[in-house]
């Protein structure tokens, strides 16, 4: 899991917040600091539920202080320090056996975090604001992440225009003329919705990628993990594919795209060297057009 914090930036008269006043960086300030306290709450579940297995384990009266094996006492101690100081775990330095572990704890603030700052419209056109370069500076100090200057104003004005594609690219081309009026341009000041750029920041963040399988009557994309191999990537469709995986043969879709003329056919791919078959070791790559080969035999019959 990630999480999508969303931060308001934007003056309105018409929205109130709670606290009357605008400010981004005491609002990042608040929610992590009752994540953290949610992550603190947690942790102390964690230390009563392993104090009570190793009691059990080792016929310990309840009243005794039981013995902590040492990785799971420093990976608690790690993480009790970090939140302690209102600080995410996920900015903590940890070995890799520590990690197994507290992946385990379900604590909130190892998860990854894309930060969404929703800006007025007029300051989204204009790609600027008085916050940005506070909340940039704030994140990088609390374990950085990715952050996605937006406008909720201007993404339902779009939306609302949906049903008229003509409108909506109008107005989408009225608020890029409106950042050339002010001397703003480049592919950074055109104007268009960045509901595409959070869905690619939230798997980017969860370290997911998609590859494609194809037949006559359908397209299809599947999600996996970042370094996922290509039986495991086959189990995905199906547990007896990656059971009796043989090969997979491959093309991605860019060299598709570029090779194919449009066509539904991997033929000019081929002739130019792009489809090729692989075993097991292969690690799957993000837009792998993929037919696996697999094979599960029988039981014999006795």
């Amino acid at each position: 899991d990630g999480i999508f914090h969303l931060v308001r930036a934007f003056d309105s008269d018409e929205v109130v917040h709670v606290d009357d006043t605008i400010d981004p960086i005491r609002d990042l300030e608040t929610i992590e600091g009752e994540l953290c306290a949610k992550d603190k709450g947690s942790l102390e579940s964690v230390l009563d539920n392993e104090k009570n297995r190793v009691r059990k384990a080792k016929g310990i009266a309840r009243t005794a202080d039981p013995p902590l094996s040492e990785i799971f006492q420093s990976s608690y101690d790690k993480c009790k320090a970090l939140l302690d100081s209102n600080t995410p775990v996920q900015t903590g330095e940890f070995t890799s056996g520590e990690v197994e572990i507290i992946k385990d704890w379900g604590l909130i603030t190892t998860k990854p975090q894309v930060y969404v700052v929703n800006l007025s419209k007029k300051n989204f056109i204009r790609k600027g604001s008085k916050w940005l370069g506070k909340i940039q500076d704030w994140v990088k100090a609390h374990g950085d992440g990715q952050i996605i200057p937006m406008s909720c104003e201007f993404e339902q004005e779009v939306f609302d225009l949906k049903e008229y594609p003509d409108e909506q690219k109008a107005f989408m081309d009225e608020c890029t003329q409106t950042a050339r009026d002010l001397g703003l341009k480049g592919p950074q000041f055109v104007c268009k919705t960045v509901v595409p750029r959070l869905i690619r920041s939230g798997r980017a963040a969860l370290c997911l990628q998609s590859f494609y399988t194809a037949g006559p009557k359908e397209v299809r994309a599947w999600t996996i993990q970042k370094g996922c191999l290509a039986p495991q990537a086959a189990g995905v469709i199906h547990s007896d594919f990656e059971r009796g995986f043989i090969k997979a043969e491959v093309a991605n879709f860019d060299d598709f795209k570029a090779l194919s003329g449009g066509a539904g056919s991997m033929a000019k791919v081929k002739e130019a060297g792009k489809y090729k078959q692989q075993g097991k070791g292969y690690v799957m790559q993000e837009g792998d057009i993929v037919v696996f080969m697999h094979n599960v035999s029988g039981a014999k019959k006795k």
